[in-house]
């Protein structure tokens, strides 16, 4: 009638309905601040559905032109979680902080700790890993502690070069070839387990390191502990009786060495067998991931250390033993220099060890400064005199160089009965090859003749009386603390 089309609004399925289209003007009762009178205002409209609104018109408060909010409680911030005011409600609530380790979940409603290794992310949306904490093989103290290990090496390879060159010299012999080949593969044992402590600890680092620092101080102390307990039995022997003693020939001194390490290789095993060594993380703080080898994470170390800690003490009480002996076998007192030494770097390194469990840089360092220090002492004690003997003055490196003096040693005369004349002897030997050779003593009693007995005392002194056919007496020998073999003495010389 008005000349208007209209139509109706349609359902859902696309029908007429015949219900009028939806159509209003949105007003807005404000005040005008102008005259300050309250007038109504047209913001928007709504028609079939669509609103539009003019939103710069809108306004509540002069002071406060944003729009309020229409709602009984605010939205909590993204580290907080909502507690609700009445059972059933979800509407109203109140806001609760999380913890500096926790999430809001579950649409805030509640809190959610971060696992040990992870942190909540900025927005707090998420547990994100903390970065895995070890000691950097690029760090100065891994850099510092492997160059040190890197000369220890080159070191010891050039003085085992040295030794195998010269294997057949008096110094090396009298050295302890055997054993001193043995004893520089364990010092260079010692250098190597840096490199297995300074790396990313892994299962299959961690196990070498578990058995290589026990296996390596095992090897240099059987071998030391070797050494001095032939010299030991050597010269008790000679106070008891002129019977060789039993075991002391090369092939059983390795014999010996290599039963000793048998040992430690024994109980490292067992250990290994019962606790698994592996690498796995540590977590002091909430915010620290430490990954460390399972052994290092305690005093469990130690037990690895204990045998070769007992191998020691009792070198060095042999060493104490035979720090009196001739001066011909004077590398006794090397190795005494040598196991005192070691004895206060582990006096040191034992309370740093145990003091420093939450400090993982500390303790992986000390351990690698002492396993380096220990074979590096061994190296300067035992190794310097002989090879500054060998490259510096190979013209000593003679069996004639290791004479001790006539009068220290022993006093040899002999008489000829009818005119009661005394001569003493012309010449006295002592080879210091008490490791790789029999000991010999060479000395000249008579000039010409043979000899039909030896009476050997059984104390340190002992005496050689010999008879010759002419008449002529050779007597009165001293030797001090050296043995005498069974069996028959050739003509002109003593062996032992």
């Amino acid at each position: 009638l008005a000349g208007t089309e209209f139509h109706f609004a349609l359902n859902a399925l696309g029908e007429q309905t015949g219900d009028g289209i939806a159509r209003y003007n949105i007003i807005h009762f404000r005040r005008n601040v102008v005259n300050s009178t309250y007038e109504w205002v047209k913001v928007g409209k709504y028609y079939n559905g669509l609103l539009t609104l003019n939103m710069s018109e809108v306004r509540f408060r002069v002071a406060e032109p944003a729009i309020p909010l229409s709602a009984c409680s605010p939205p909590c911030g993204k580290s907080q979680k909502k507690t609700f005011q009445m059972e059933g409600d979800i509407c109203c609530w109140y806001c609760v902080n999380c913890s500096q380790y926790q999430i809001p979940i579950n649409s805030q409603q509640e809190c959610f700790q971060c696992p040990n290794g992870f942190l909540p992310s900025e927005d707090r949306n998420a547990c994100i890993a903390i970065p895995e904490n070890y000691l950097h093989y690029d760090s100065v103290w891994a850099i510092s502690v492997m160059c040190f290990s890197t000369i220890g090496i080159g070191v010891t390879g050039f003085v085992f070069a040295v030794f195998v060159k010269y294997s057949n010299t008096p110094v090396v012999k009298a050295s302890g070839r055997e054993l001193s080949f043995v004893l520089l593969a364990g010092i260079l044992l010692c250098y190597a387990q840096t490199f297995l402590l300074v790396f990313k600890p892994t299962d299959v680092f961690c196990t070498a390191s578990m058995f290589g620092v026990g296996f390596s101080f095992s090897v240099c102390y059987a071998a030391l502990l070797t050494k001095t307990n032939r010299i030991a039995r050597i010269f008790n022997s000679g106070k008891r009786s002129a019977k060789r003693p039993s075991f002391i020939s090369p092939k059983s001194q390795i014999l010996i060495c290599f039963g000793l390490v048998s040992v430690q290789v024994l109980v490292s095993g067992i250990w290994m067998f019962v606790s698994p060594p592996s690498a796995e993380h540590l977590y002091p703080t909430e915010e620290s991931n430490e990954l460390i080898c399972s052994a290092s994470k305690d005093a469990t170390y130690m037990i690895v250390c204990a045998y070769p800690v007992c191998l020691m003490v009792v070198c060095t009480l042999y060493a104490v033993l035979t720090r009196k002996i001739p001066e011909a076998f004077n590398e006794s007192k090397f190795i005494g220099f040598t196991m005192y030494t070691t004895c206060i770097l582990w006096l040191a390194f034992v309370p740093i060890y145990l003091s420093t469990q939450g400090n993982l840089t500390v303790r992986i360092i000390t351990m690698c400064i002492v396993v380096s220090l220990s074979g590096t002492v061994s190296l300067i004690c035992l190794f310097t005199p002989k090879m500054y003997i060998i490259v510096m003055h190979p013209e000593r490196n003679v069996r004639q160089s290791m004479m001790t003096k006539p009068a220290s040693a022993a006093t040899s005369s002999y008489t000829k009965q009818p005119s009661n004349v005394h001569q003493t002897s012309s010449s006295y030997r002592v080879d210091s090859g008490t490791q790789s050779d029999d000991l010999e003593l060479t000395q000249r009693l008579c000039p010409a003749g043979s000899y039909s007995s030896i009476s050997r005392s059984t104390s340190a002194t002992q005496t050689v009386s010999n008879y010759s056919e002419n008449g002529i007496t050779c007597s009165t020998q001293t030797l001090n603390s050296v043995k005498l073999p069974d069996g028959d003495v050739g003509e002109g010389d003593v062996l032992l």
